[in-house]
């Protein structure tokens, strides 16, 4: 008789929910806790390509994810007497992005996944990871609640400060490498009246970037990206707190934006930093996304790397049914590759990303400028043509 094989999730993220609707897909049982009291929304917006493009195909959630991209009408650089610097028009942007690519909110991946997940599995949210014991036979899972559970695999996807490394790897600070900036992002209740409407606009000065980004359906985000020497420190001040002294000075639309960020319910505040172990996985206990490896929005790539993460975590337990000690082995052995390629690139162009001077501010924008001008542009818009064509 064969018995349906159980699996804890810890996190109901991207990768927590993407592991959930991968491993029920295989025939396994999941359970997601989120420490969350209820879902959230927003996020910054993410290009969804390569590996995780072609996993949310297998999985059968593509049709939905392109219903939910969004394309800027235009991409605007603005100066802080808020004059344009320069434009790259629409159909440049879609050219640059690819047709096997998608722009896409991290939180409407996340409703996506929920929609496939919320009534095929047990979903506990509240409820934080205290303890883990493991052996042989199966791993336990004391949660805040005051259950035991057990299960034959616990999946640790509860991000950059995941419990769950915490208590089954050691400390964070034995595996977090900050890159020393920090980000914020936060949707806004009205688009200032300096933003053009269906625009994604964006501000950098020295060590700092202030973007208002078009979502459609009347939706934008304010994101801020910026340098600083004191991550820790920062996160534990607050975002109320820190970025009217960071941005307070920068013009343009950052008056509006910082007064609506005092009442905003929601804002994601956190460092930029990478996380780097030598496996990720130990007995029984798996970390999946940025529990495991974290990329970074340097990178680009980390919720395309979490469906895909969990896309072949289940296809190695399909593979291995009998031992998954082997299927977390395969697993990692084909994934880490792709992690540490994206992690060595999120390295490589941090200074790029709110230049340091005006030089590398320069060096960033020469390959958008460039797509800004009308041949360049036509040319992108034609090689996107003949792809669609092939």
């Amino acid at each position: 008789m064969t018995t349906t094989k159980r699996a804890i999730i810890v996190g109901a993220g991207i990768a927590g929910l993407a592991a959930a609707l991968r491993l029920h897909q295989a025939g396994w049982q999941p359970m997601v806790i989120e420490r969350a009291p209820a879902r959230r929304d927003g996020g910054y917006a993410v290009t969804f390509s390569g590996l995780g493009y072609d996993a949310a195909e297998r999985m059968g959630i593509l049709p939905d994810l392109a219903k939910r991209h969004i394309t800027p009408e235009e991409m605007n650089y603005i100066k802080p007497n808020g004059e344009r610097r320069f434009s790259v028009p629409g159909p440049t942007v879609r050219a640059m992005l690819g047709d096997r690519a998608l722009n896409v909110l991290r939180g409407d991946i996340e409703d996506v996944l929920y929609e496939q997940v919320r009534e095929r599995i047990e979903l506990r949210f509240g409820t934080i990871l205290e303890t883990v014991a493991q052996n042989a036979d199966g791993v336990s899972a004391a949660l805040s609640d005051g259950s035991v559970e057990r299960a034959d695999l616990l999946i640790g996807a509860d991000g950059l400060h995941s419990t769950t490394r915490t208590l089954v790897f050691g400390p964070e600070e034995e595996f977090r490498v900050d890159l020393d900036h920090m980000v914020a992002v936060f949707m806004l209740d009205h688009l200032p009246a300096d933003v053009a409407p269906g625009a994604t606009e964006t501000l950098t000065v020295t060590g700092r970037t202030l973007a208002i980004i078009s979502l459609g359906d009347g939706r934008a985000a304010a994101f801020f990206g910026y340098r600083t020497e004191r991550p820790s420190a920062e996160l534990a001040e607050g975002a109320k707190s820190v970025l009217p002294k960071v941005y307070g000075d920068i013009g343009w639309a950052a008056p509006d934006v910082l007064a609506q960020l005092r009442t905003a319910e929601s804002v994601y505040f956190d460092s930029i930093s990478q996380v780097v172990l030598p496996s990720w996985s130990r007995g029984r206990v798996a970390l999946l996304g940025d529990a495991a490896w974290c990329v970074t929005l340097f990178a680009g790539y980390g919720s395309s790397l979490a469906v895909a993460g969990a896309d072949l975590l289940g296809a190695a337990l399909e593979s291995h049914p009998d031992d998954i000690g082997v299927a977390l082995a395969e697993w990692e052995k084909d994934l880490r590759p792709e992690a540490e390629k994206k992690q060595r690139l999120g390295r490589k162009v941090k200074g790029l990303y709110a230049p340091a001077d005006p030089f590398r501010l320069w060096l960033r924008d020469v390959p958008l400028r460039l797509a800004a001008l009308p041949p360049v542009g036509r040319l992108l818009q034609r090689r996107l043509q003949l792809r669609q064509a092939a």
